[in-house]
């Protein structure tokens, strides 16, 4: 009887350190799972970063460039300077114009007309080759002020909207406004056009071209040296 109950507590024992030592080597392997370090996710390469970024970017964020300032030009140089007034002795009367380019060297045609003084001017590279006494708009259809360029060329033209010949036609609008030859008188006016003398108008067709700029005030008289610009 004793003889069993040792045997018994021998095995209980055996078993006991057999659980032991197991539990001692499981504890051993998990801490050295533990303690080896992690390996780090590979970092994205470096254009993976800038396209996500430039994805998610708001356009409107981007700073725009700066121009670079103009530099302004010299006034003796600029061909929008007035050079030279032609000199006018006769009366400058209804009907009347008067041309001289001789020895004018070529350059941009600029033309003004000033409704106040009733005149046209024809500038080449700011010399003054060109005037005439002018009809314009009456009550009922004024010529506008501004800056026009000249968007139609037509010798013969008929107007489509009032059916009379307009010779030498420069369009200034899409609404008809326009240089032409007409007869011009006083007391005389038109519908918003520009009516000048038509030896003048020829002469005008002939030196322009689509795209030069008629300027149009309403009092602007210039003098040597100054800006051709509208006013």
């Amino acid at each position: 009887m004793t003889k069993q109950i040792a045997m018994r507590i021998s095995a209980a024992i055996l078993v006991i350190v057999g659980f032991s030592v197991l539990g001692l080597m499981v504890l051993g392997l998990v801490r050295a799972i533990a303690a080896e370090p992690m390996a780090s996710a590979p970092a994205p390469a470096e254009t993976e970063v800038q396209e996500k970024m430039a994805a998610v970017a708001d356009p409107t964020d981007v700073v725009p460039e700066q121009e670079p300032a103009l530099v302004p030009q010299t006034v003796s140089n600029s061909p929008f300077v007035v050079k030279r007034i032609l000199q006018i002795d006769e009366p400058f009367v209804h009907g009347y114009y008067k041309w001289d380019d001789e020895g004018v060297p070529d350059g941009e045609i600029v033309i003004t007309v000033d409704l106040k003084a009733e005149s046209i001017s024809v500038f080449r590279d700011g010399y003054e080759i060109g005037a005439a006494v002018i009809k314009f708009g009456d009550a009922l259809k004024p010529t506008p002020t501004g800056v026009f360029p000249i968007t139609q060329k037509s010798k013969d033209h008929v107007s489509n909207i009032y059916h009379v010949p307009m010779p030498y036609m420069l369009r200034l609008t899409n609404d008809g406004i326009a240089i032409h030859a007409a007869e011009v008188k006083w007391g005389y006016g038109t519908r918003g056009c520009i009516g000048v003398p038509e030896e003048f108008a020829r002469l005008l067709f002939e030196q322009v071209e689509l795209g030069d700029r008629v300027i149009v005030t309403n009092g602007k008289r210039l003098g040597l040296g100054e800006p051709i610009v509208a006013g």
